[in-house]
């Protein structure tokens, strides 16, 4: 590995889950522009220090699940004040076409957050990709929302994808495939970029996202969709790290990473 910075619908798709519920509180200010997302306050609700947590931040931890390369684990840990998803070329998921190494949710000591519909949420978090961790021709994901449970799809996703050969990141609404945003993925890597996620829990047409990436201060991309469906069932909870795709054509893979810092959570108060 390189070197890197320190920096301080049910009858649509498989439904599955479970719940519990915790918090803690300040605010953020911040309007949105979107009328779906708009928030009188953020409160917020879940702020781990890597440092001092490691990943007791997390509901569950997705490492090397199928026991795939153990001479490799930890795949995912505290580094400093960073999490750290190391991805190698021999990692094999359950599902042996893939290569899977997250996190899921959102714990504060004993309890985890729970997101359910008519919610507004938001995370924020700075990421490091570095040039090793390249966008396929497939699918490789680094945020997705889910409901839990096994079999249960992604709702959102935050992914690397190539289109017309080139390298980029996107941010897509799984029901009806609908594109939030997507930008250039070459300027962003070997870099921090901050993120800012936020969404409004909604079934069928109720749903909505908004998706910034900032770089040094300046924004990269501030896309917005209202009407989206983000809602299965139960719940939905975050998920990070790397979940990619072995069917790449491009010759993109290899050994890589990803840094996460700063992660923040927030709920939204709607006016």
């Amino acid at each position: 590995m390189t070197s890197e910075p320190l920096r301080a619908g049910l009858s649509r798709r498989t439904i599955l889950g479970t719940a519990l519920g915790g918090a803690a509180a300040t605010a953020l200010p911040g309007a949105l522009r979107a009328p779906a997302l708009a928030a009188t306050a953020w409160t917020q609700k879940w702020a781990p220090a890597a440092s001092s947590v490691g990943l007791k931040a997390f509901e569950t931890i997705e490492d090397d699940r199928a026991d795939s390369h153990p001479a490799g684990q930890p795949h995912i840990f505290a580094q400093g004040d960073n999490f750290r998803f190391n991805m190698h070329m021999v990692d094999r998921d359950t599902s042996t076409d893939r290569q899977r190494q997250e996190v899921t949710g959102m714990r504060n000591g004993d309890s985890y957050l729970t997101w359910h519909a008519g919610e507004i949420w938001r995370m924020t978090y700075s990421m490091y990709i570095p040039s090793s961790l390249k966008a396929t021709t497939t699918f490789t994901h680094i945020m997705q929302l889910k409901q839990p449970g096994t079999g249960s799809s992604p709702i959102v996703v935050q992914s690397l994808r190539r289109v017309g050969g080139a390298e980029t990141i996107e941010l897509k609404v799984i029901e009806g495939d609908v594109l939030v945003g997507r930008t250039a993925l070459a300027p962003l890597h070997d870099t921090w970029i901050d993120v800012d996620f936020q969404v409004t829990i909604g079934d069928g047409s109720t749903g909505a996202v908004r998706w910034i990436l900032k770089k040094g201060g300046t924004t990269v991309i501030d896309a917005a969709k209202s009407g989206v469906d983000t809602f299965l069932a139960d719940r939905v909870r975050p998920k990070w790290g790397i979940y990619r795709s072995l069917g790449d054509t491009s010759g993109s893979l290899q050994d890589c990473y990803m840094l996460l810092t700063n992660m923040r959570g927030y709920q939204g108060k709607k006016s």
